[in-house]
């Protein structure tokens, strides 16, 4: 069945004239920044070709994931052995039901951008159509791993990655001067600090060894690997960090004890609740410092409750869509944190994602504190992070920020994402942004001073980012 008109329409989610002109004028056509992805660099450095709409949309999504098993979707034609084709149609018999779930928006938004299809909604009755038109763009050259990047205008794009990891493919596509897009990779340091499972942590300190080199016997050989490892991630071009925490971990310590704790974990020990906190306080204060060292921003996940189904985790294992949203109090151990950094003279650049709405005005407020004037915008209150990246968690992160800090020196948006498809993120970030900046104009909230606003506009898409991270990309006019 084709619809009368679009329901992705060029004013999509833009509700006044001004809102409009700062969109298509401003904003569009700006390019994309993408400084936290979880993309494959592997896909990227082998310019992956999808084999369906299927591996493209939905074999890592676990946002789509979730949405069919509230739907009554069987496990196999979630992450099951079912056809390509099955798990695609059980998607679109579901899609129908996410009216007013960003998951609608996002399908829809696309499907018009990557496809041109704007003339169908998905569901069951247009489900075949879709399939074959988006597989037939798919056998174009533009539509591999790098063709979709560039269609979608990037120009920097940062990925995830294990300290131990070669780098191998960041190296390659470093190489390539047929690939544009600077793709650099992003230190993510959590296994190291993740002692409660002594097994796993000292598998994971066995590969760190080899890959710097030196036998880790000690704490401070384990420091020697790790600053070892930093610096091969600081060549590759890296200049961020990124640490997914459920809480913020700023337990009092003393020097001597950490030595003691790490022997225990490496004969294979399980350290106490109150031991393994002491750790992680004390991995996240000198892993901040490595990083002030450098010149590296510091990014910092809170507040995400993972892994919560025992039975599918055993299953399926971690990111597969059974995670949640925390309520530890997070203000009083994040200013600890951030006052000790700042009173030894080592707080980094430093942007935070918080996952449970309540703590948008507790962040935006504590921040606030810590702004030392040698940066602008120094420390960030980050943008609306997985739970709350549709509409209204944007529209509310924006407003406490505004209220609370400079919405004029945010960093802006991200993906996030694991989906080569999901650029069309920044668009909806843009729309959303321009909507609430042109209705104020209208309502007399804001000046009437398209130059004045427009600037903002320019600055939080695009411009701050590149200024803010030092990344070398292609400056405004």
């Amino acid at each position: 069945m084709k619809l009368k008109e679009p329901f992705i329409t060029p004013d999509f989610m833009l509700e006044t004239r001004s809102a409009r002109h700062l969109y298509h004028q401003y904003a569009a056509e700006l390019p994309i920044i993408d400084y936290h992805s979880h993309l494959s660099p592997a896909q990227l450095a082998s310019n992956h070709r999808f084999r369906s709409l299927t591996e493209l949309w939905l074999s890592c999504d676990h946002y789509k994931w979730r949405a069919m098993r509230a739907n009554g979707i069987d496990e196999r034609y979630i992450t099951g052995d079912a056809s390509d084709w099955e798990k695609f149609e059980k998607w679109a018999a579901t899609v129908p039901y996410l009216l007013r779930n960003p998951l609608y928006h996002w399908t829809h938004l696309e499907l018009a951008r990557y496809f041109g299809i704007t003339d169908r909604l998905l569901s069951p009755a247009t489900a075949k159509s879709i399939w074959d038109d988006a597989n037939r763009r798919l056998e174009q050259a533009g539509f591999s791993a790098r063709g979709l990047v560039l269609q979608s205008k990037v120009v920097l794009l940062c990925t995830t990655d294990d300290p131990t990891d070669s780098l191998e493919h960041h190296h390659a596509l470093a190489s390539d001067t047929g690939f544009p897009v600077k793709v650099l990779p992003t230190w993510r340091p959590d296994r190291g600090m993740a002692i409660e499972e002594p097994k796993a942590f000292n598998a994971w300190l066995d590969r760190l060894a080899a890959a710097a080199d030196i036998d880790i016997h000690d704490y401070n050989s384990y420091w020697e690997a790790l600053r070892r490892r930093h610096d091969y991630f600081a060549a590759a071009g890296c200049r961020l960090s990124d640490h997914a925490m459920e809480m913020v971990y700023a337990a009092e310590y003393s020097p001597e004890e950490i030595p003691r704790i790490f022997d225990k974990v490496r004969a294979g020990q399980r350290p106490s609740r109150e031991e393994t906190l002491k750790f992680k306080s004390a991995m996240l204060y000198e892993l901040a410092c490595l990083d002030y060292s450098k010149g590296w921003t510091q990014q910092f996940h809170i507040g995400a409750m993972r892994n919560n189904n025992s039975r599918m985790f055993t299953r399926l294992g971690p990111d597969s869509g059974f995670d949640a949203i925390a309520d530890w109090p997070i203000a009083q151990p994040l200013a600890r944190l951030l006052d000790r950094l700042d009173s030894a003279g080592q707080l980094p650049q430093t942007i935070l994602y918080n996952l449970n709405p309540k703590d948008n005005a507790v962040l935006a407020a504590l921040l606030g504190c810590f702004q030392d004037g040698s940066i602008p915008g120094k420390l960030q209150l980050g943008s609306a992070w997985w739970f709350l990246d549709q509409k209204d968690g944007i529209e509310r992160q924006l407003e406490d920020l505004s209220q609370m800090g400079l919405l004029s020196r945010f960093v802006g948006m991200l993906t996030d994402s694991r989906s080569f498809l999901s650029f069309s993120r920044h668009e909806y970030f843009r729309r959303i942004l321009c909507n609430l900046l042109g209705r104020e104009m209208e309502q007399g909230l804001l000046p009437r001073d398209m130059f004045l606003v427009s600037r903002l506009v320019r600055d939080v898409c695009y411009g701050n980012a590149a200024r803010y991270f030092g990344f070398d990309v292609p400056t405004l006019p």
